[in-house]
């Protein structure tokens, strides 16, 4: 078995898409003609995101919205960066939501927390050293 995909389900797939290539630097590898699905180029794994409509014909129960007023989810997408500084505040000039300041960890990694568009947890951080 492999990680292929994280998706995650919005309210407006093309704001998302546009808004994660600002912000973190992502391109767009596709978007469906009806606009409810969208991937990134992200590397090995998959980044893409749904409609809300579409993930309720997908989870008939349905699920929790993510929300901007709202805490996070208990998960997050972590993007690594050698050039923290910059792509923090790149991220928050881009409409990213702060939601821990950049610290360094103890054992020596740079790590800081905004919240995007949708209020889904994302973390910046460098790469940890081994």
């Amino acid at each position: 078995m492999k990680f292929a995909y994280t998706i995650i389900y919005v309210e407006n797939v093309p704001e998302t898409i546009d808004f994660y290539e600002k912000a973190f630097g992502f391109k767009k590898k596709f978007i469906t003609p009806e606009n409810d699905y969208s991937e990134l180029i992200s590397g090995e794994t998959t980044i893409a995101f749904a409609s809300i409509e579409l993930g309720n014909s997908n989870v008939k129960d349905g699920f929790i919205k993510s929300s901007l007023l709202e805490k996070p989810f208990g998960v997050e997408l972590a993007f690594t960066t050698e050039n923290i500084d910059f792509d923090f505040e790149k991220a928050i000039k881009a409409g990213a939501i702060e939601v821990e300041k950049l610290i360094t960890k103890p054992w020596g990694q740079k790590v800081g927390y905004v919240k995007d568009n949708n209020g889904f947890l994302i973390e910046i951080c460098t790469p940890i050293k081994n």
